[in-house]
């Protein structure tokens, strides 16, 4: 009898291998068995959220390289986008698995927004030919890994959006082909390490709390979107800015940024400029005129004369500094002719506005004058964080305080 059993599962093991030979056999175009395998620990490690049945056709017993999100280039997965990618789609859940590693020919690994938790596994680093990893909108925790910076062929890394702690590696910034970076929304901590890719456009470390000041030349001149908002970086930024004349959108707002902005920032080919809540001050005074659509500048302690170089902005927000003077009649101008939109210079220190009083602001233009040495010639809605008052107490307005270096 138990001569008989030994035989029996001698000959179900000459059976599967005699199966998985023919399955797999490459002359076929039939997936290779480490790729099957990996799948296989990939759909018990992933499971669609109620609402989603992404893994439906993940039954391996038709071909792999058709399942739902699955792309092959002969008998290898060269791509893996996993989840329903249509809006409203309620994602997956589970864990990111180690065997993900095995897939040492994939490309290209997204997963859209869902509920997958804990920690992403060191074997992603033996994805050598990975070009994208994008992960973003999950509950993904502790840290990124160091070892992603042995994949030098890595262009685009966005883990967005999850629960991720700890320092942001500095063999990241080591990445030569690195073209977009993207960890927004986590909760990363210690400083911002230097990016020697000479390809990196797009930058976003925002919403975490990085500390520390940026590095005077740990950002490569081809970046094009710079997004720091909301951590509690200090220091300096006049050296960092005035040589990255390919931006066309920055955002440093919410930080503790300090000293003066570069003027050269003002004929970048900016779209938007943010750089409120900060400490920054000094003078503000664009050569030329600024074609920048979004400048904001407010709850800073800038000071002088505001420019009439900002008449072409439509959106300008000066607000919460200690600006002087008049304000300059072209910007009034604009505003009337609905080239301006927004106009915000409540809590400064300025003195008068040439506009007539009998006249009604365009809908689609807001002007505030809230809490300035200026008796409001009209009345305008303002936010309702410009409070109450409507001018300064005459105290206030003997001399205006300046913020020395």
């Amino acid at each position: 009898m138990k001569m008989a059993r030994v035989r029996i599962r001698a000959l179900y093991r000459l059976l599967f291998f005699t199966n998985l030979t023919f399955l797999f056999h490459p002359s076929d175009g039939i997936l290779n068995p480490m790729d099957f395998l990996a799948l296989q620990a990939i759909k018990k490690s992933l499971h669609d959220l109620p609402g989603s049945d992404f893994f439906a056709s993940w039954n391996f017993i038709s071909e792999p390289c058709n399942f739902s999100g699955v792309y092959c280039d002969g008998d290898r997965v060269i791509a893996l986008n996993l989840g329903d990618s249509r809006a409203g789609s309620p994602g997956l859940t589970g864990r990111i698995d180690p065997a993900f590693g095995r897939l040492t020919a994939l490309s290209e690994l997204t997963v859209v927004p869902g509920r997958i938790f804990g920690a992403l596994p060191e074997s992603l680093s033996e994805l050598k030919s990975l070009r994208f990893l994008v992960i973003k909108g999950n509950l993904i925790s502790g840290k990124i890994p160091a070892s992603l910076g042995q994949i030098q062929g890595l262009k685009t890394i966005d883990l967005s959006s999850n629960r991720l702690s700890g320092i942001i590696p500095f063999s990241i910034g080591t990445l030569p082909a690195l073209s977009n970076f993207i960890v927004s929304h986590n909760n990363l901590s210690g400083p911002v390490p230097w990016f020697i890719s000479q390809s990196l456009t797009r930058l976003d470390l925002s919403h975490n709390n990085l500390t520390g000041s940026l590095p005077p030349h740990g950002l490569p001149t081809s970046l094009r979107y710079l997004s720091l908002s909301r951590n509690r970086l200090s220091g300096p930024v006049n050296r960092v800015l005035s040589i990255l004349n390919q931006l066309n959108y920055v955002d440093l707002s919410s930080n503790r940024f300090s000293g003066l902005i570069p003027t050269a920032l003002f004929s970048f080919p900016l779209q938007s400029l943010q750089l409120q809540r900060n400490r920054f001050y000094g003078q503000v005074n664009p050569v030329n005129l600024v074609s920048i659509e979004t400048v904001d500048l407010s709850f800073n302690r800038f000071y002088g004369e505001i420019s009439p170089m900002f008449s072409t902005v439509q959106n300008l927000y000066l607000n919460n500094n200690r600006f002087s003077g008049l304000v300059p009649g072209c910007l009034v101008e604009k505003l009337m002719d609905s080239n301006l939109q927004t106009l915000y210079l409540q809590h400064n220190f300025l003195t008068g506005i040439d506009i007539n009083p009998t006249v009604e602001i365009p809908q689609s233009s807001s002007l505030c004058l809230y809490y300035n040495c200026l008796v409001l010639p009209l009345d305008t809605p303002c936010p309702w964080k410009a409070g109450r008052l409507r001018a300064r107490p005459a105290t206030q307005c003997i001399s205006v305080p300046r913020v020395k270096p």
